[in-house]
């Protein structure tokens, strides 16, 4: 192995450079003492200069350029001093010093235009590479899967190395397995691989920066690399005769790698979502099943106890009629929690609405009013109802559902003594409902909160479902739903609904 100090730098170069064009330059002026002045020696001094310029920096030729002006100066005036000067041999030796001084000028010239030529190529040189980058870059963007994204990667690391073949592999004890990607000619290697391309060789390949990401194998024949990824095998990169040097090949490796955890991120992002959404419907289907299979005991049970109720199974006593009474309470209240949650599994999954039809609000709202008012008078609250006439296109059992879940809130916590005032108007292209009452209202940090699943407590409560299938049902039909606390210390919440004839 050849030693590092055995190799000559540049610095080392030039000092010897240096060293000789000095010698030759104090070599031709003492020679051009020697001899007579008609000889011109002096001019030969040009040529060391010009030769060392070549490889001297500026200053060392600017220098050297001096040291040959004063030489031929020396040697002019050591002559004059001997021979004499004549005319001629004056002439001989101002051309011999302008001769020096344009041969130092040229030669800084051209090492300035070869130093722009040289920073131009590199230039180029990484120009090209950049834009090497960003195609393989284009080409591996994008929404991809693992296997995709082997695929375009094989294609474009060919593209920009000039690779006979490029294979792209995940790597799992020994065997090249999926994703899989081979391009050129023969088939590949997937399958178990050869004990060399395992491991990484302790010396770097010449030309490979020190960090390099790529290694040789095979006398270079075969250049490898890895890919890591997070939670699964590596990725290995066998690039068969590339043309591009190994520092190149590093860096195509250092860019495909942030793009390949990109790449695993969303893999692992759409395999997620796809779990979550098989967990939504089968959720959705349990509750679906759920509601639908509870409200046939349901109604069989509350039938049975109205009909106990109504003497079909003799007189009762007091007390087991009023249990009687409050189980069929608390079996109206478990029938709507069944059509509450068959309401909530409809509009989860999206189900569009089958048949929809032209709907007077006003006699849905007079019909929910109706049905109402026993339960409202029992807790001593009136309904007050100033209804204009209006229809909207929807589903009539899912906005009588709506308008129901508002009055029946209202009702629920107005106080004994109170108003409930239901309002129906017409603006511009909407129909206005509006429920008022003097119930306690919302507290302010439940507000925000107030359309969501499952927020009970206080007036919208109940089972937590009632005001947000209220929301869902006027966001489907176009609408929507409000809630504010007037001047007067009331509660009002207000649905608007797009006009049919709007």
């Amino acid at each position: 192995m050849t030693s590092t100090s055995a190799t000559p730098t540049p610095e080392r170069s030039e000092r010897r450079l240096l060293a000789a064009s000095v010698a030759l330059i104090v070599a031709t002026t003492l020679t051009d003492i020697l001899t007579p002045a008609s000889l011109v020696i002096g001019t030969l001094v040009s040529a060391p200069l010009a030769l060392a310029a070549l490889g001297a920096s500026r200053r060392a030729t600017v220098n050297l350029t001096a040291l040959a002006i004063a030489g031929n100066i020396l040697a002019g005036a050591v002559n004059a001093a001997r021979d004499g000067a004549t005319p001629t041999d004056l002439g001989n030796r101002a051309v011999s010093i302008l001769a020096a001084i344009l041969v130092g000028f040229l030669s800084l010239r051209a090492r300035e235009a070869a130093t722009r030529a040289a920073r131009l190529h590199e230039e180029e040189r990484r120009l090209q590479r950049e834009r090497a980058l960003r195609a393989l870059i284009e080409a591996v963007s994008g929404p991809l899967t693992q296997a995709q994204f082997v695929t375009r990667a094989a294609h474009a690391l060919q593209a920009l190395t000039g690779a006979a073949a490029v294979e792209i592999g995940s790597v799992d004890r020994a065997v090249l397995r999926e994703p899989h990607a081979h391009t050129g000619p023969g088939e590949g290697r997937l399958g178990r691989l050869p004990l060399d391309l395992l491991a990484r060789p302790a010396t770097r390949e010449a030309g490979a920066p020190r960090d390099s990401q790529v290694w040789a194998v095979g006398g270079g024949h075969t250049f490898v690399a890895r890919l890591t990824r997070p939670s699964e095998p590596e990725l290995m990169i066998l690039l068969t005769l590339p043309a591009a040097p190994p520092d190149q090949l590093s860096e195509a490796v250092q860019t495909l790698q942030p793009l390949l955890d990109r790449t695993a991120l969303l893999d692992d992002l759409h395999a997620r979502q796809a779990q979550l959404q098989e967990r939504g419907e089968l959720l959705e289907d349990l509750i679906y099943s759920f509601s639908h299979d509870l409200r046939t005991p349901l109604m069989a049970n509350a039938m049975n106890m109205r009909s106990a109720l109504k003497g079909a199974y003799g007189p009762l006593p007091d007390d087991y009629a009023a249990t009687l009474r409050n189980g069929l309470d608390a079996n109206a209240a478990l029938l709507t929690l069944a059509d509450q949650l068959l309401l909530v599994a409809k509009y989860e999954s999206g189900e569009e609405d089958s048949e929809l039809q032209s709907v007077p609000l006003r006699d849905l709202v007079l019909n929910v009013t109706e049905q109402l008012r026993p339960a409202a008078a029992a807790r001593g609250v009136t309904i007050e109802p100033t209804l204009d006439g209006a229809r909207t296109r929807g589903c009539k059992h899912d906005l009588r559902r709506a308008v129901q879940n508002l009055l029946d809130n209202a009702v629920r916590y107005a106080p004994p003594g109170s108003t409930v005032h239901v309002t129906l108007a017409r603006a511009d292209d909407e129909a206005i409902l509006s429920v008022l009452d003097s119930g306690p209202g919302v507290s302010a940090p439940r507000v925000p909160t107030l359309f969501q699943r499952f927020r009970s407590g206080g007036a919208g409560g109940g089972t937590g479902l009632g005001l947000y299938l209220t929301r869902r049902i006027a966001e489907r039909h176009g609408g929507t739903i409000t809630y504010a606390r007037t001047a007067r210390a009331q509660s009002v919440f207000t649905l608007t609904l797009p006009l049919e004839d709007a």
